[in-house]
């Protein structure tokens, strides 16, 4: 600890000593870093109110991110929370999950089988067609409406080329962990994508990826496995991913018009630990197991337009129809002949959406002020089949709506302090009507500081589970609760950031931010009663718990001509007040220590990227139900490790990747006091990842 603190405070006294520097800013830089999450109009880095971090196209192709799990794992108070029973994996920040963080596509909430904009399965986003990725963290309930409380991730797509044809194929070859044949282990990735200019206004570009993840096995013995000790099956589950994706662009002058259109389809396998016997006078004696397929599949429509009405006002408008489904097979696997039998296909969950916003900017004629009105139409059309008692399941269709207003100004108080207050009201047809306020303040000092403030209220509303769901059969009893009210949160954010020319070389970037958040009637899965009949305890959805969680960091960039290196630290601490109808945990805070780091060098005489990007999640603390009481939980610490050669060759047309992830080999960390039998606590392990793996990437780009 003693280190960690050391390192904390040296990076703390660099962020200071930096910003006294020469304060010439390397202007060439900073204005081609344009960023549209959160602004009126597109605009750079430095003129934005908002703390945007932005992931590069050249940090995804120096990962050989496929998807958007490749690439979260490595940036700072981001976790990815991945799941190998389920296939999915999800983000948390500041210790919040994937319900208060929303990911978008070009300012669209994406959707999934439980809700838009939340809870999102990063490895269903593909990355072929990514520009950039834009991420703001703390509260933007404001200019996003609903269960934008911990940030939102804004992934810009491509629209444009400078060539008149695009044309790249791809090739990637990948172990998982010491598993790899050419087709059935491993993960195999093939990708192919057209773009073409036609003229000065129209823009086309399709494209299709194939991800084909062959499982973990990790010491289990996969699909035809037939005796039963319980090693059957993977420790990481096979799926397999087909993306597809269309654009059309339009535009002249100021007026742009564009329709994406994306198509994903998604087969997980699932094989049964247990074997079973059985017997009939046909077939003699013979072993089966009860498996099953989920197929998951996704549509996603936008159409936006931008430009001017009556020459001055800017408009700029969306409308969206998605739609994700997923439904199980269920069958028999008999391994005498290898044959499925008695194959049963239900919907399991599904939910289609039409959304639409839209904005008004540019009202006046004096740059010193600018008013930005908008609104925000959703129709989410849930369905859920869930689980009654005495092994009865039914279908759940609600309709749940809301339709938002908001109004946000921009105010140049003078050319150095500007001043944004934001006011958004919702209508919900389900809850009540909510609010979302902020006020975010930016000051650029003569030396070239920047300090940046503000301040969010918003809400998280409850999702499709939270109301509906039931599980209820052998003792087990967790249930939704339709009188759920929507969460709400305060949060509070500061930064001060400095960037600096030292020298004719080194340039350096120095952000020091620190940031509070307090969440109300937080919903959580409580114990509720212990069944008067049966004497099992029944679980139920309830407004029940509190959280609290302030944050410092630091983050720190230095470029020396073809040398780039980064590192932050942050300090996270978490106070959660949870509660169940028997008793209630401590709401002391809980501290948790980060480190990432990158670095990249460009050799020019070999035209080749040498990159490595590492974090370090400290040990974390959560308190967990007992019996009788919460008590503290803990888990390990990790460390991650990746590393690239990236080289171009034939005039940059050909691209060769060469890499490790997970370089340290996490594979499981422990976690405290999770088994509790006879008043012991006993420890488990917690899936994080498969292990070290080895990577080719080949890509080949013809442009003419």
């Amino acid at each position: 600890m003693k280190i960690k603190i050391t390192f904390f405070a040296v990076l703390l006294f660099s962020t200071y000593s930096f910003a006294q520097q020469r304060d010439t800013i390397n202007s060439q830089e900073k204005l081609s870093e344009v960023v549209v999450t959160g602004q009126f109009e597109p605009q750079s880095i430095k003129k934005s109110v908002f703390n945007v971090r932005v992931i590069s196209n050249k940090d995804i192709k120096n990962l050989a991110a496929n998807n958007l799990s490749d690439v979260l794992n490595q940036y700072l108070n981001i976790t990815v929370r991945p799941s190998g029973t389920s296939g999915r994996s999800t983000v948390s920040l500041f210790g919040l999950d994937a319900q208060y963080f929303k990911i978008l596509v070009d300012n669209i909430p994406l959707v999934n089988e439980a809700g838009l904009g939340n809870n999102i399965d990063l490895s269903q986003i593909n990355l072929d067609d990514v520009e950039r990725i834009e991420i703001v963290e703390g509260s933007m309930g404001v200019v996003y409406g609903a269960n934008a409380v911990s940030g939102v991730l804004n992934i810009i797509t491509k629209k444009s080329s400078t060539h008149k044809w695009n044309i790249n194929v791809a090739i990637q070859e990948e172990t998982i962990k010491d598993e790899y044949a050419l087709f059935d282990k491993g993960r195999h990735i093939q990708s192919l994508r057209v773009a073409h200019t036609i003229n000065d206004n129209w823009f086309v570009s399709v494209g299709a990826n194939r991800n084909d993840f062959q499982g973990f096995l990790d010491g289990k013995n996969g699909k035809n496995y037939d005796l039963n000790d319980q090693t059957r099956g993977y420790r990481w589950l096979p799926k397999e991913q087909l993306n597809g994706n269309a654009l059309i662009a339009y535009n002249k002058g100021s007026f742009k018009v564009f329709y994406k259109f994306e198509y994903l389809d998604e087969d997980v396998d699932y094989y049964n630990a247990t074997v079973q016997s059985g017997y009939n006078p046909v077939l003699g004696s013979y072993t089966y197991a009860d498996d099953m397929r989920y197929f998951t599949n996704r549509y996603f429509h936008n159409l936006n337009a931008t430009g001017k009405l009556f020459t001055r006002l800017n408009y700029n408008v969306s409308l969206s129809h998605q739609k994700q489904e997923r439904d199980v097979e269920s069958f028999k696997y008999y391994f005498q002949n290898k044959n499925e039998k008695e194959n049963t296909t239900v919907k399991d969950q599904s939910m289609e959406v039409l959304y639409s916003t839209g904005t008004l900017s540019n009202f006046f004629t004096n740059k010193k002020y600018d008013l930005q009105i908008g609104y925000e139409f959703v129709n989410n059309q849930g369905y859920s089949l869930v689980q009654e008692g005495n092994n009865l399941f039914y279908p759940v269709r609600k309709t749940l709506e809301n339709y938002d207003f908001f109004a946000s100004s921009e105010i140049m108080a003078t050319e150095r302090f500007s001043i944004r207050p934001g006011l958004r009201f919702s209508a919900q047809s389900k809850f009540k009507d909510q609010y979302a306020s902020s006020l975010n303040l930016r000051y650029l000092f003569d030396s070239g500081l920047e300090l940046r403030g503000s301040y969010g209220s918003s809400f998280r509303t409850p999702t499709f589970e939270e109301l509906y769901s039931k599980l209820i059969f052998d003792g087990h009893f967790f249930v939704g609760n339709e009188n759920l009210i929507p969460e709400t949160s305060t949060s509070f954010e500061a930064s001060l950031k400095k960037s600096s020319l030292i020298g004719s070389d080194l340039n350096v970037a120095n952000t020091f931010a620190a940031s509070y958040l307090d969440v109300n009637d937080r919903i959580d899965m409580a114990l509720t009663r212990f069944n008067p009949d049966t004497g099992n305890p029944e679980y139920q959805y309830i407004n029940i718990s509190k959280y609290k969680m302030w944050n410092f960091s630091s983050m720190n960039q230095f470029r020396y001509r073809d040398l780039t290196f980064n590192v932050g630290v942050a300090v996270v601490g978490v106070s959660r007040k949870i509660e169940n109808q028997v008793f209630s945990s401590d709401d002391k805070f809980l501290y948790s220590f980060n480190i990432n780091s990158s670095v990249s060098y460009f050799l020019q005489k070999w035209g080749t990227i040498f990159s490595a990007y590492y974090k370090y999640n400290g040990k974390s603390q959560q308190f967990i139900e007992t019996s009788s009481e919460y008590i503290i939980s803990d888990i390990d610490p990790s460390h991650w490790l990746d590393a690239s050669i990236r080289k171009s060759f034939f005039k940059n047309q050909l691209d060769v990747t060469l890499g490790a992830r997970n370089i340290c080999n996490v594979t499981n960390v422990t976690q405290t006091n999770t088994n509790q039998s006879a008043g012991h606590a006993g420890d488990s392990q917690v899936m994080l990842a498969y292990g070290r793996s080895y990577f080719v990437r080949l890509s080949y780009n013809l442009n003419l």
